[in-house]
Parts: C-alpha cells; structure tokens; sequence
C-alpha cells in the first residue's frame, strides 16, 4: 500500500474518531466493536514491508516501542478526559472537551517530535509505526472509556424479577 494511501487512512480514521468524540454519543457496550478501527489500523500496519528500518534495527525498535508508549498513554488520557454520565433510563453516555482534545494535539505533537528524534538520527520511520502508535492510542481510549463505564452501567442494573 502506498505511503500516501496510509496517510489518507490514518488521517480519516483519527478525524472520525476526533470528531465524534464532540458529539454526545450512547455508549452500546453490548456488542460495540470499540476494537475494530485499531485492529484495522494493525492489519494494515503489520502487512507494510519495512516496519523497522533494516540499517539501524535496534534503534528503529527502541523508537517504535516510543511511539506505542506514546499511544498508550495519550489514549489512556484521552479517555480520563472523556465525560461520562447516565441519563434517567440508565443509559450511558460519552462526550469528549476541551481538555479531551487538548490530550489528543498533545499526542500530535509528541509524534511530531519523535519523528524529528528519527530523522535527526537518519532512520526511516514509515507510516506503519505511526499507524501502530495511533491504533494503540484509539484502542487504549476506547477501552478505558468502556471501563470506566462498567460502573455506571452497573450502578443502574435493574434486579430480575424473583
């Protein structure tokens, strides 16, 4: 695949998800398939020749590893940063601000820089490390948002009838 087709799909899939974030959305944890966009992304990454560049592998692999922490915690902020709440049926719902967006440019500025670190080093970092690291990120926030709703959905289970 080519490298401008890998920016266009990361690009469209972090904006999506960028976007929604502003819209209060019911949060289905039956089924939801929060996963699918990051397991996407690392299909698409781990099928791309050339992950780690072949003339400086350790390095490539210490910036890569870099990159996923990178994800993982801007998506573990992204997600803390999220509100959630209930509504009067017990319904939960999610909705990114401010300070939501503010974790997410962060995370742009942090790869910014760390693809500068690479390139002051003279490695090659494809589209495929920052499509991993951008999987993490949406992965981990999808995940800790569906987490910290366990409790509030919980909170509002209605006992069976006995």
């Amino acid at each position: 695949m080519s490298g401008l087709l890998n920016i266009v799909v990361i690009t469209a899939a972090v904006a999506f998800v960028f976007i929604q974030q502003f819209k209060a959305q019911r949060l289905k944890s039956e089924g939801r398939k929060w996963w699918l966009i990051p397991a996407v992304l690392t299909v698409m990454a781990l099928r791309q020749p050339g992950l780690l560049d072949a003339r400086h592998h350790t390095a490539a692999a210490v910036l890569l590893a870099v990159e996923l922490l990178i994800g993982l915690a801007c998506g573990a902020g992204w997600a803390w940063t999220t509100r959630i709440w209930t509504d009067a049926e017990g319904v939960v719902w999610t909705k990114g601000g401010w300070a939501a967006a503010g974790v997410w440019l962060c995370s742009m500025a942090l790869r910014a820089a760390l693809m500068g670190v690479a390139t002051a080093m003279g490695l090659h970092q494809g589209s495929a490390a920052i499509m991993l690291g951008v999987a993490a990120m949406l992965l981990t926030r999808s995940g800790v948002t569906a987490w910290r709703a366990q409790d509030l959905q919980q909170t509002y289970r209605v006992p069976a009838a006995g």
